[in-house]
Protein backbone atom coordinates (compact mmCIF):
# COMPACT_ATOMS: atom_id res chain seq x y z
CA UNK A 1 0.00 0.00 0.00
CA UNK A 2 1.49 3.66 -0.87
CA UNK A 3 2.42 4.99 2.40
CA UNK A 4 0.45 8.55 1.47
CA UNK A 5 -2.92 5.82 1.58
CA UNK A 6 -1.46 3.63 4.57
CA UNK A 7 -1.44 6.70 6.63
CA UNK A 8 -4.99 8.58 5.31
CA UNK A 9 -6.71 5.03 6.55
CA UNK A 10 -4.74 5.12 9.62
CA UNK A 11 -5.26 8.64 11.19
CA UNK A 12 -8.29 8.15 11.81
CA UNK A 13 -8.18 4.87 13.73
CA UNK A 14 -5.19 6.21 16.20
CA UNK A 15 -5.42 4.61 19.70
CA UNK A 16 -8.86 2.83 19.11
CA UNK A 17 -9.26 -0.84 19.62
CA UNK A 18 -9.76 -4.08 17.67
CA UNK A 19 -7.80 -2.88 14.03
CA UNK A 20 -6.47 -5.58 11.67
CA UNK A 21 -3.68 -5.04 9.32
CA UNK A 22 -2.64 -7.78 6.81
CA UNK A 23 0.72 -7.43 5.45
CA UNK A 24 2.08 -8.68 2.27
CA UNK A 25 3.03 -12.18 3.68
CA UNK A 26 -0.31 -12.90 4.70
CA UNK A 27 0.77 -12.25 8.30
CA UNK A 28 -1.87 -10.68 10.47
CA UNK A 29 -1.56 -8.17 13.90
CA UNK A 30 -5.16 -7.52 15.07
CA UNK A 31 -5.10 -4.53 17.79
CA UNK A 32 -4.45 -1.04 18.85
CA UNK A 33 -2.95 1.67 16.42
CA UNK A 34 0.06 3.06 18.69
CA UNK A 35 2.18 5.23 16.82
CA UNK A 36 2.70 6.30 13.56
CA UNK A 37 6.60 7.28 12.10
CA UNK A 38 6.43 9.03 8.84
CA UNK A 39 9.26 11.56 9.28
CA UNK A 40 12.20 9.97 10.69
CA UNK A 41 15.39 10.21 8.77
CA UNK A 42 16.65 7.16 7.77
CA UNK A 43 13.78 5.08 8.63
CA UNK A 44 10.83 3.62 6.85
CA UNK A 45 7.29 4.80 7.68
CA UNK A 46 5.88 2.53 10.38
CA UNK A 47 3.23 2.01 12.62
CA UNK A 48 3.45 0.30 16.04
CA UNK A 49 0.45 -2.06 16.85
CA UNK A 50 -0.21 -3.38 20.40
CA UNK A 51 -1.67 -6.97 20.29
CA UNK A 52 -4.01 -8.14 22.72
CA UNK A 53 -1.28 -10.24 24.97
CA UNK A 54 0.81 -6.75 25.43
CA UNK A 55 3.75 -7.65 22.49
CA UNK A 56 4.27 -4.42 20.54
CA UNK A 57 4.54 -5.40 16.64
CA UNK A 58 6.36 -2.54 14.21
CA UNK A 59 4.39 -2.45 10.25
CA UNK A 60 6.21 -0.57 7.57
CA UNK A 61 3.98 1.17 5.64
CA UNK A 62 5.26 -0.29 1.99
CA UNK A 63 3.80 -3.74 3.55
CA UNK A 64 0.32 -3.18 4.40
CA UNK A 65 -2.07 -4.83 1.82
CA UNK A 66 -5.34 -3.98 4.28
CA UNK A 67 -6.36 -2.41 7.04
CA UNK A 68 -9.56 -3.57 8.72
CA UNK A 69 -11.66 -1.92 11.40
CA UNK A 70 -13.71 -4.67 13.43
CA UNK A 71 -15.45 -1.79 15.09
Amino acid sequence: MEVVKALAALKPLYGRDNIEIVTENGTRVRGVVKSMKTTQALTKPSVKMQRADGEIVKITFDTITEIIDHN
